[in-house]
């Protein structure tokens, strides 16, 4: 699987995205362990006490800094900080398709593979939480709801998952689910038998 993957991408040849460039101010990781047939992706669970976004699951990453120079820097930086993430353990392989969260904020994904038993520690300022998602499990569509959001005059959907309590919604699963589609060999999509929430206006 690990490596459709990396066949996939380089066949997308997907250009990096400049830091000055579309308004892209963010930068995430999504951070695949190297075992060839049942790859992992890394995800957080924020904090409790933050201001904004708090107990929502997300990837490593977070907001552009100038002395980052990249935003692929900025993914690996903010990876460190978070999660304690060695940026020398990370093998970047492509950035993915830039996303967009329905606050408005333009997010460069950037696909990297690491260390199957790779030792992290959750920076309790910022996470209460790290935890391992099996890509088959995305695969396997088992979604609580699907979410439609209605901004700006267009309507975005995603799917909403439960992992090991762990709730994915919101831009996460739908990056997620744009990945694994794209060059993971999914077909997940807005029909689903699960209940529809609707968000209204974000």
């Amino acid at each position: 699987m690990l490596s459709q993957i990396r066949q996939r991408l380089e066949a997308e040849n997907i250009a990096p995205v400049d830091s000055g460039t579309g308004g892209a101010k963010a930068a995430v990781l999504l951070a695949l362990t190297d075992n060839e047939t049942n790859p992992h992706v890394i995800l957080t669970r924020r904090a409790e006490h933050l201001s904004s976004h708090s107990g929502e699951v997300s990837l490593p990453g977070g907001k552009y800094d100038l002395e980052d120079e990249t935003l692929v820097n900025t993914a690996l930086r903010e990876s460190w900080e978070e999660v304690g993430l060695d940026p020398k353990l990370v093998e970047i392989i492509s950035p993915f398709k830039m996303g967009r969260t329905y606050q408005g904020m333009n997010v460069a994904p950037y696909v990297g593979i690491v260390p199957e038993k790779v030792e992290l520690t959750p920076n309790y300022d910022e996470l209460d939480a790290i935890f391992h998602l099996p890509l088959k499990f995305l695969l396997e569509d088992e979604r609580l709801r699907t979410d439609v959001f209605h901004r700006d005059g267009r309507t975005y959907w995603s799917p909403a998952y439960e992992y090991l309590g762990f709730e994915i919604w919101g831009f996460t699963a739908r990056l997620l689910v744009e990945f694994i589609n794209s060059v993971g060999g999914g077909n997940i999509c807005l029909e689903h038998p699960a209940p529809v929430k609707e968000w209204g206006r974000v």
